[in-house]
């Protein structure tokens, strides 16, 4: 079985094309500067990228692009269509509405029209996308799985936020999660390692936007982002949890209305504000280790935040067995998991330098010294695995 998987963004589609039989991507590529100019990039595995400039005036246009790619006779890999079984869509937001993966109905479609709210700059390319592939292929079965599903199995103690109880109800506003693919994909694969299928794991998706969660007996307990991606530990250009005063103080010094607040703290702040260098944590060391201060500084707060996330989650989990690091800045930054891990002897935790020197393992690795009472693992996020999964457990349970 084929299964494509569609990641629509606001001005890209993002793709990947797998083989369920031993769970190899065959393809993957993007569709970038939809509206703009238009760039294709697209390649097969094991072979060279191509790069070319295409028209994409729409997400519609782009899902043509997708198509006339994979069953190019030069560079695709298919036929035709009817060689891909389903569609597998990342969807960032579910709500309130959408708590587990489902194939694509009305019904579900409207549910996700009402995440609008919640979720504009995602939700509306997500339907653009979904509606484009619907078009395009209109007798393939197509699948949501939702990044905020694997936190659902949160206490209610967890998700509320104590502000008034009917103006949350009213709006929806709680504590929903993300990352939630990446977080459900190595705790599963610390479970399988460690052999404990009752262990309690604190996972560290680290990247350009950064989540942390605590994970028992395979299911979420806590997470550190919330109503949105914005809240939680710094992240390249969001704030993450601040004191929400914060907020119309500073509309209030700067005269900031309220459309472009958010802009603000999303795109302004974080490790690019903080540096006033760049959101990339790459530029950010580089220029830590030429002793820039207020690199350091965003280097710093990191770190830390994610020490205290993990100490906030081992008493809330009562104890830990497993600290696991994934995604671009979890897997390839020695320093921030060293940082974030040291003088953590009295949670039992000891990590081993040596085996911690190491960039984008490719396979899960332990870290931690022989003695150190929790295990430390490096684990390589799939997403993509983890959606095209799902669709085709769907799609086989419907047939």
């Amino acid at each position: 079985m084929k299964i494509l998987v569609v990641n629509a963004g606001s001005s890209s589609l993002k793709y990947q094309l797998f083989d369920m039989t031993t769970h190899e991507v065959i393809a993957k590529g993007n569709c970038d500067r939809i509206g703009v100019d238009g760039e294709l990039t697209h390649a097969l595995t094991g072979k060279d990228k191509i790069k070319k400039k295409i028209n994409m005036p729409t997400h519609a246009q782009a899902v043509n692009v997708l198509i006339d790619t994979l069953t190019n006779k030069e560079y695709g890999c298919i036929s035709d269509m009817s060689e891909i079984s389903a569609v597998g869509h990342r969807i960032v937001h579910g709500g309130p509405w959408l708590i587990d993966s489902v194939l694509v109905d009305d019904k579900v479609l409207a549910d996700l029209e009402k995440c609008l709210d919640l979720a504009p700059l995602h939700t509306k390319p997500h339907l653009l996308g979904i509606k484009g592939c619907i078009n395009a292929m209109p007798g393939t079965p197509q699948v949501l799985v939702m990044d905020t599903a694997f936190h659902q199995t949160m206490p209610p103690e967890a998700y509320t936020y104590p502000i008034d109880y009917d103006v949350a109800q009213r709006h929806n506003i709680r504590r929903y999660g993300f990352h939630g693919t990446s977080h459900r994909y190595v705790s599963g694969k610390a479970l399988e390692y460690l052999g404990n299928p009752n262990a309690k794991i604190v996972t560290c998706h680290l990247g350009n936007g950064s989540s942390i969660s605590a994970v028992k007996s395979g299911k979420c307990m806590d997470t550190s982002m919330g109503f949105t991606p914005l809240e939680g530990v710094i992240m390249g250009s969001r704030c993450g949890a601040i004191d929400p005063a914060v907020v119309p103080f500073v509309m209030e010094k700067e005269n900031i209305p309220v459309e472009e607040m958010g802009n603000w703290m999303n795109k302004k702040c974080g490790f690019l504000g903080v540096s006033g260098i760049s959101s990339d944590l790459r530029e950010i060391e580089d220029a830590v280790h030429a002793g820039h201060e207020r690199a350091t500084l965003a280097y710093n707060i990191l770190a830390y935040q994610i020490k205290k996330y993990i100490g906030s989650y081992t008493a809330a989990m009562n104890g830990l067995d497993c600290i696991v690091f994934t995604a671009g800045i979890g897997e390839n930054n020695m320093d921030i998991r060293r940082m974030s891990l040291e003088n953590m002897e009295y949670f039992g935790i000891k990590l081993d330098l040596e085996k911690n020197n190491v960039r984008g393992p490719k396979d899960t690795i332990e870290i931690s010294a022989p003695d150190s009472k929790v295990k430390v693992l490096i684990i390589p996020t799939n997403e993509e695995l983890v959606i095209a999964s799902d669709t085709m457990a769907i799609v086989n349970k419907t047939k």
